[in-house]
């Protein structure tokens, strides 16, 4: 008996459900998503080379010339001071800059890009937070020998093979031009090396980005599976779920507007409202073929039972003072309910004087 209990148990712990809304959300909010980092090295090297490609030349070739230049003829004659070295520190940073800010910002725009792409607009401080469970040195020695690790290393392997298979290709197609390097001038041949090396490096990129579709694919199967729940864990949630004091407000409140459109929508087609006049508003409604007694549709006091009234007047519905039988309707039957027998006479004149006045109204 108790190995079947501990059986049951097991089968009620074990994770084979898919995640529900809220476990996606909660997940989400810790910056746990599926999300390949491969997609975002490939995006940003494949940007950061494209943008080298087309401009390259123009920023690095004429900032490194006239960099060059500078140094050769001016900073060579410079008698080296503390203010001359500050005076020269400062330059070469703002040259620095200017080569390195715009390729910082394509790669920034593509990281963002790529990460977007993966999971959408998101923003969470969570993975920052320190969690000495991190520093667990029986918890790290599973991650570095774990099957994720395993895949990662052969994800690695597999890249520098593939990497490695596309230089020498080009390399080797390129290999009279590589020869005649040292039988060209300085220029042609910085040129011809960038032009290899530009061009090695979209193809690598364009590699890295083909072998990270596969990857990401299986980072959405392992977080699939990482975020699976048991039955016992989905019942769990959904008593939390019920036992929420926002949850239940915010559900009462919406039943109770749900509640008050549908009387709103019963009021126009009542005979008579009964008012107090100004605290209690009571709507009935007589159909003999329907019911042996006038049924109450509506009724409020204060704010809903001004409603009551105003939409009473706009769609000409017969209002009766009579502060006794309002107070007694509201308080001893419910909407949807019959008028209770003890009140039969007292409703049944309102409705002879309503019914009175609309056939006078009608001749």
């Amino acid at each position: 008996m108790a190995f079947l209990k501990v059986k049951l148990q097991f089968f009620a712990d074990e994770k084979t459900e898919k995640a529900t809304p809220k476990k996606r959300q909660d997940s989400r909010k810790k910056g746990q998503v599926a999300k390949s980092t491969d997609v975002n090295t490939a995006v940003i090297l494949l940007f950061v080379f494209f943008f080298l490609w087309f401009f390259g030349g123009t920023l690095l070739g004429t900032t490194l010339s006239n960099l060059m230049k500078h140094v050769f003829q001016t900073y060579l004659l410079l008698e080296l001071t503390p203010k001359s070295f500050e005076m020269m520190f400062v330059e070469l940073t703002m040259e620095a800059a200017v080569v390195l800010l715009p390729i910082m910002l394509v790669a920034m725009i593509a990281g963002i890009f790529s990460s977007y792409v993966q999971v959408g607009p998101m923003l969470t401080t969570d993975p920052l937070k320190m969690k000495l469970s991190k520093l667990d040195p029986i918890k790290g020695f599973k991650r570095i020998f774990s099957v994720r690790a395993i895949v990662e290393l052969l994800k690695s392997l597999l890249k520098i093979s593939f990497a490695g298979v596309v230089v020498f290709l080009i390399i080797w197609f390129n290999l009279e031009d590589v020869m005649l390097l040292s039988q060209k001038s300085v220029i042609e041949g910085f040129a011809t090396i960038a032009q290899l090396a530009a061009l090695m490096s979209v193809a690598v990129a364009i590699l890295l980005l083909f072998l990270s579709v596969p990857d990401y694919l299986y980072q959405r199967y392992d977080h699939e599976k990482q975020i699976k729940m048991s039955k016992k864990d989905i019942k769990d949630e959904h008593k939390n779920m019920e036992g929420d004091p926002r949850i239940k407000s915010k559900r009462k409140q919406k039943q109770m507007e749900m509640a008050m459109q549908r009387m709103m929508q019963e009021v126009p087609n009542a005979d008579v409202v009964i008012t107090n006049p100004t605290h209690y508003a009571i709507a009935l409604k007589y159909d003999e073929e329907k019911s042996d007694a006038p049924i109450i549709v509506a009724k409020g006091v204060d704010y809903v039972a001004q409603k009551i009234k105003r939409v009473a007047d706009e769609n000409h519905i017969v209002m009766v003072e009579n502060k006794p039988l309002a107070r007694a309707l509201h308080s001893q039957a419910e909407i949807g309910d019959q008028v209770p027998e003890d009140l039969f006479k007292a409703v049944a004149e309102v409705l002879a004087y309503v019914y009175r006045l609309k056939n006078k109204q009608v001749n």
